[in-house]
Parts: C-alpha cells; structure tokens; sequence
C-alpha cells in the first residue's frame, strides 16, 4: 500500500510498503479520509520533538472495513467506520472509571502522547484494536466523519469538563479548526455572546460564518477591552484553543467572579500566572483538556448525525495522499481551515 512515512523531521517520503494484516481483536481499515491535525504538521516540521521514527503519521479517519481479525463481531468487512486513534486496555483502573485516555497501557495509531506509537492513517490501511471502531452513520460523508476525533474533543472541553450552559457568554480564543469545532459546540449548546478570537481575519471570517456573534482581531485592538465592551460583566466561560501562551494569559486576564477557562489549546511547557487570593474570592474554575475516550466519540457523532455539527463546513482544502506534500505547504498558510487527505 502507499503511506506517507516520516522518517526524520522534514523528511515526509511517500513509499510502498506492507497492508496491515488484523490479529485478533483487531480491525483493518481503507481509509476513505484522515484530518490533517496541527499536531501531525508540528511533528513533520519539528515543532514538536517527542515523535518516534520511522511514523506514518494521520490521526483522524475514517474508511471502511477490509477485514477483521478472529473474535471481532460488532463490525464486519465492508462496513463504513471512524476510528478513534487512541487505543486502551480496558483493564486498569484509569479505564475502569471511564478515563480511557489516561490508560496506563495506551496507545495511538498515528498521534503523539503514548509511548506506545503506531502507524497512523496517511496510507491506505490502518489497523487497530475493535475497541476504537465506530459505525458511521450513512448521511455523514467520509470527510465529515474523519472529524469526529476533534469534534469529540471540543464536546469533551466544552460541554463535560466545562459544563457549558445554555445563555452563557462565551469566549473561543483561537479559531483553527479545533477552535472553530469548539463554537460550533457552543454555539449547538445555546451560548450567548459568543466572541471569536483570532489574529488571522481568514479564520475570523469563517468563525463568522459558522455563528460566532463577534470578532476580535488582538493585533488590531486590546482584546480584553474589546471583549468587556461587549460583555460588560465579563464572560461566563472562555476556553483557549490557540496555543500560544500569549492566548493563555489572555484567558487569565478575563477574570471575573464565577469564571470558567478551559486550558485546551496550549500544549508546550510554558509558565503564566495567577494571583491566588484573587482566585479564591472569584471563585473561578479552571478545567483543561486533552485527547478523547469512547463517551465524548459517541456523543460527537450523535452531534453530526443529528446535524447539530457539520465539520464540511470547516473543511478548506482536499489533497489525494500522493500530494501530501502540498498539502504540508497549505498547513503552514493562513489561509486555510481544515485540510483532509484522501489516501
């Protein structure tokens, strides 16, 4: 099968090499789409250094079943799936408390964070555990249902750790494609004011687009003053989905008594600071949150098929896997939303 193999930072070779073959318990996948998350573009560049190689990167897909190993019963070839890249054993405490993505045995097909890093979804099979299978419902296309990893993350950020209520005035700093699912959320959620936060107009144009009631542009204007103009009394929930940390002590600087952040976007190891009195007598909340686990896919998917959210609308360019290439090139642009490959 042709795969995109990343042997070194910068060194993204397309090759032919073996199909995956399904052990028991197993599934093995033709991929129809996969996401091209940031993550992946960080670990080909060398943004991010923990990355083992040789990788074949992709971590957001979806496909159809090629075969399945013995003892597999709830999919069968030819059925159309999503796969949750990140796999668990089911066993240890983490996961018998439903915290599936802190397993002390995970792994990921494709991702980072485990030690345990398989191959991933820039190819035309991908094999992995049956617990990371998902039927796709027929009215969601291929591209759409290979979001359902990061959709599932802005549910789990915004809606289960942050406990997004209905009327509140929220915040979305950063609106790359992880921003944009997380105000899709909010907005699906009832929010208020719900004000986009980006320092790319072509990003602020489609949060527009998809709901978001303003924009702010922090090269333009004090953001923090642009954003009490708005909402006087301040806002009720604020979740930072940009990365920098500049985006972090924005966050923080939004303080306002019964304020709920959510540290979601941020994932270098960078230092802000809080005044602790202030803190405790504003009674905020700070939540964060990484990764997936199977409560937060369901819940996502149910989103899509009730056509609550609609990821095509965040999708800005389509490459065939023989292009991966260009594809690393619009990843570096502004001018771009969500990227899929079709392998």
């Amino acid at each position: 099968m042709l795969a995109a193999v990343l042997h070194d930072f910068n060194r993204l070779e397309l090759e032919e090499v073996p199909v995956p073959e399904p052990k028991a318990g197993e599934v093995t996948v033709r991929i129809k789409s996969c996401g091209f998350c940031a993550t992946d573009y960080k670990a080909i560049k060398g943004i991010r250094r923990n990355v083992t190689f040789p990788l074949i990167p992709g971590h957001e897909p979806a496909g159809i079943v090629a075969a399945v190993g013995a003892g597999v019963k709830h999919v069968k070839e030819g059925d159309e799936v999503i796969i949750q890249p990140s796999g668990f054993c089911g066993f240890c405490p983490h996961c018998r408390v439903g915290n599936t993505h802190y397993c002390a045995h995970s792994y990921t097909t494709g991702g980072d964070g485990p030690e345990d890093t398989r191959p991933g979804s820039f190819a035309e099979y991908t094999v992995t555990q049956a617990t990371s299978i998902y039927k796709k419902p027929p009215q969601i296309s291929f591209d759409a249902a290979c979001q359902t990893e990061p959709v599932s993350g802005a549910w789990k950020g915004v809606i289960y750790f942050s406990e997004m209520k209905v009327g509140d005035d929220a915040v979305i700093i950063g609106t790359g494609s992880i921003g944009m699912y997380c105000l899709m959320v909010a907005k699906a959620a009832g929010a208020g004011r719900l004000i986009a936060v980006d320092v790319s107009e072509y990003a602020l144009e489609t949060a527009r687009k998809l709901g978001a009631t303003h924009l702010i542009n922090p090269t333009q204007c004090d953001a923090k003053q642009a954003i009490y103009d708005i909402i006087p009394e301040g806002p009720d929930f604020v979740i930072e989905a940009a990365g920098p940390i500049e985006a972090v002590k924005l966050m923080v600087s939004l303080l306002r008594r019964g304020t709920r952040w959510n540290v979601f976007g941020i994932t270098t190891h960078e230092t802000f600071e809080l005044d602790g009195g202030l803190t405790h007598f504003m009674e905020a909340r700070m939540d964060s949150s990484f990764g997936t686990n199977p409560m937060a896919m369901q819940n996502a998917i149910r989103l899509m098929e009730r056509g609550l959210i609609d990821p095509e609308q965040v999708i800005s360019h389509r490459f065939p896997l023989t292009e991966i290439h260009q594809a690393v090139e619009i990843m570096g642009s502004p001018e771009r939303n969500k990227v899929i490959i079709h392998p």
